[in-house]
């Protein structure tokens, strides 16, 4: 989690007010949009003729990370990944975060420097500015909750009910990669316990650890489709999987969809790691989650404007409702789709 070695100062030595000061000093606005970031009572920002995005996520220690294998600074810099991945789902771009933490008296004043080093980082790459948040105790370990607002324009918002019978099925990226990098980590951290003195080879498995920690959400998506003129009918994030997140999409627009084994895009790297763990390449795509990548529909009339294009895949097409949700595998066989994408929750009670 963090070296022990390092010199450490106690929470309670700054409070909290001058623990937010410290962690924020450093903090640049980005955006013209900010008017008020840190320092008040609230943060105001200003719009004009435009239509505010806003989602927000909670990270909790022992749910979805373990601070055993994941550097602070990579997890503050995953935890504003993943809520701005939502915004670009809704074919926005993001402005502003707000961040909130809880955490509890074993992490020294360092240790949150490095997560924020990690969260401002993000900020600076992607021109978010971090506006407010708070910080409290815990006495269970360390929860992230990070709010994020994007603004669109209002006849360009994507939801995932927009979606026809015979649009296009769409993907942005490869998948399956960070599910991968999450079993070569919880394998190496095994060995770990058992002999302290072995140090991983993590250098053949850089792609999909890095897939894992450090996750990039994909801003350049609405701006591409904006390029190419191209508006998608329905669009969700890939979070929990494939799978769930093609079943959102059919829920919320009722309609079905094929989905074809030999289109999902993988990379030689998951389907190399996939054989040395005995795994089921298709499997780790549609349930595998964390690739952040963007799922959307389009209407057929805009496949020439994609066509050939290195960061999207058209993966299947939709149907009507009653001709339900279906994988066509390889064999050409047909196999209903389930959600069998993480589910918090299940996992929760599976540790208790």
């Amino acid at each position: 989690m963090f070296e022990d070695n390092l010199p450490k100062t106690s929470l309670s030595e700054l409070g909290e007010f001058g623990l937010i000061d410290h962690l924020t000093r450093f903090v640049k606005t980005h955006q013209p949009t900010t008017h008020k970031g840190i320092g008040d009572d609230a943060a105001v920002i200003n719009h004009e003729k435009e239509q505010s995005v806003i989602t927000t996520d909670m990270l909790i220690e022992g749910v979805h990370f373990d601070l055993a294998y994941t550097p602070l600074k990579h997890l503050g810099y995953k935890a504003v990944m993943v809520n701005l991945s939502d915004v670009y789902a809704m074919n926005a771009q993001a402005s502003q975060i707000t961040v909130s933490i809880a955490v509890s008296n074993r992490f020294p004043v360092e240790a949150l420097e490095e997560l924020y080093a990690g969260i401002i980082l993000a900020c600076d790459t992607y021109k978010v500015d971090l506006i407010g948040g708070d910080t409290t105790s815990s006495r269970s370990g360390l929860v992230i909750s990070i709010t994020a607002i994007g603004q669109v324009q209002t006849d360009k918002v994507t939801y995932r009910s927009g979606a026809k019978p015979n649009d296009l099925l769409v993907v942005t990226g490869d998948l399956g990669a960070a599910f991968m990098g999450l079993k070569v980590l919880e394998r190496e951290n095994e060995v770990f316990k058992v002999n302290p003195n072995a140090q991983p080879d993590l250098e053949p498995y850089a792609y999909l650890v890095e897939r894992q920690l450090k996750p990039e959400a994909r801003k350049d998506i609405p701006q591409l489709l904006e390029a190419l003129k191209v508006k998608p009918t329905s669009m969700i994030d890939i979070s929990d999987g494939l799978s769930s997140e093609i079943i959102h999409l059919c829920r919320n627009a009722k309609v079905g969809a094929n989905l074809f084994e030999e289109k999902i895009p993988l990379d030689p790297a998951v389907i190399s790691v996939c054989e040395e763990f005995n795994i089921d390449s298709t499997t780790i795509a549609l349930s595998g989650g964390e690739d952040y990548e963007l799922l959307f529909t389009i209407d057929q009339n805009d496949y020439d404007k994609i066509k050939g294009n290195p960061n999207l895949t058209v993966i299947g097409h939709m149907t009507e409702e009653k001709e339900g949700m279906h994988l066509i595998t390889r064999a050409n066989q047909k196999i209903p789709i389930k959600a069998r994408g993480w589910n918090s929750f299940e996992d929760a009670n599976d540790k208790e």
